[in-house]
């Protein structure tokens, strides 16, 4: 026979929190992954093109868009009230990348709002939209030099504990520029779009290289060191973020160049660039499909051995899921049923893995055992 009181405490939010302003303290940037995960899920069943998923698609935009504002009150509040605790976290080697969950956060809500929000409200949205975008511009640059910059000058690094997480902060600018692909259809002024466009290109070429190179390090580091601990398990996913988007980035800014350089009196090179973007688009999804086996291979070896949760899981679903778009771009592309089938198939398998990690996200923030910042625990040790 339970006692009452006990019962009662189970049911109180926050139980494992000393107080809930620790909710504030404690609060770090890997939450916006959850915006990412959630967002980018909302966009693959809109492309699915499945009449009774549209609902639940906007449903999940408008829920990344809670999400994203509730998550910085509760960032700028841990600024605010405990601001040397919260600046430590320039200086800590891992959670500093999640910095780069921010941008990329607000670009899945600036994509929702081109698929559902103009349809909603009108073309009267669009201004804002296109100014939160540049604003994203911005912000993603910023990450992707300013982090990296961290890690060249103050924080502490070795190869043996490197992981993917590496890719975060410059995956960012990547992000934007497939953003800026699906903005310039929807722009009227022909140099606007021009603008867009080519600085959609500049994003992509700050981002892929970088990214690629951080790939090549992995790579080695795994096969010196092999895997990563159990709590990083799902980090093994982040390597398909940078291809898929890169491919997905190549396939809408080429389907956008013949139009919007033809307007510009550059007709041959959008044809060009068109091309580039096919091809692209088909290497980097073969690249990323041998990314995406080796993930579920290391996967399944972690699940044998026990994956304990945390926010690190939403890594699973983010790089998925614009993988999962790529494929059905390259499904529109080309006319082949089996992109099409295979990103319907990828898009399935997100969705399971969102309800997953959802369901132990919203479990463990209501115990309060999620809200840990590794700043202030590591300051502590040291002390």
């Amino acid at each position: 026979m339970s006692c009452p009181h006990i019962h009662a405490r189970s049911l109180r939010p926050f139980q494992r929190l000393a107080h809930p302003l620790e909710v504030i303290r404690q609060f770090t940037p890997n939450w916006f992954a959850a915006t990412m995960g959630t967002g980018v899920l909302a966009l693959a069943l809109r492309q699915v093109q499945v009449s009774a998923l549209l609902g639940l698609a906007e449903a999940l935009w408008w829920l990344t868009v809670a999400l994203f504002i509730v998550f910085c009150v509760l960032y700028s509040a841990r600024w605010l009230l405990f601001f040397d605790e919260a600046r430590r976290i320039f200086g800590h080697s891992t959670v500093s990348m999640f910095f780069g969950t921010i941008p990329m956060g607000l670009a899945t809500i600036l994509n929702g709002g081109l698929v559902f929000g103009l349809a909603r409200w009108g073309e009267g949205l669009l201004p804002w939209i296109e100014a939160l975008w540049w604003l994203d511009v911005a912000l993603a640059l910023l990450c992707g030099v300013a982090i990296p910059y961290l890690m060249f000058t103050r924080q502490e690094h070795s190869i043996d504990q490197m992981t993917a997480v590496w890719l975060l902060p410059v995956v960012a600018a990547e992000v934007a520029a497939a953003s800026g692909g699906l903005l310039v259809p929807h722009l009227a002024d022909p140099q606007a779009q021009f603008l867009v466009l080519v600085t959609s290109y500049v994003m992509w070429a700050v981002s892929l290289p970088v990214a690629f190179s951080i790939l090549t390090i992995l790579m080695l580091r795994m096969a010196l060191h092999k895997l990563p601990p159990a709590n990083m398990a799902a980090s093994s996913w982040l390597a398909l973020g940078p291809i898929g988007t890169g491919a997905l980035g190549m396939l809408l800014l080429g389907g956008d160049a013949p139009g919007v350089f033809a307007a510009s009196g550059l007709g041959a090179m959008g044809e060009v660039a068109r091309g580039l973007g096919l091809v692209a688009g088909m290497v980097l999804w073969g690249a990323g499909l041998w990314w995406l086996l080796t993930a579920v291979l290391i996967t399944v070896r972690y699940l044998r051995h026990g994956m304990p949760f945390n926010l690190g899981w939403w890594g699973f679903t983010f790089p998925l899921g614009v993988y999962s778009l790529a494929t059905l771009k390259l499904a529109e592309w080309l006319g082949l049923g089996f992109f099409m089938v295979a990103g319907q198939v990828l898009v399935g398998m997100l969705a399971i893995l969102w309800l997953v990690v959802a369901g132990k996200t919203l479990t463990g923030a209501w115990r309060g055992e999620l809200f840990v910042s590794p700043c202030i625990a590591a300051s502590s040790a040291v002390r």
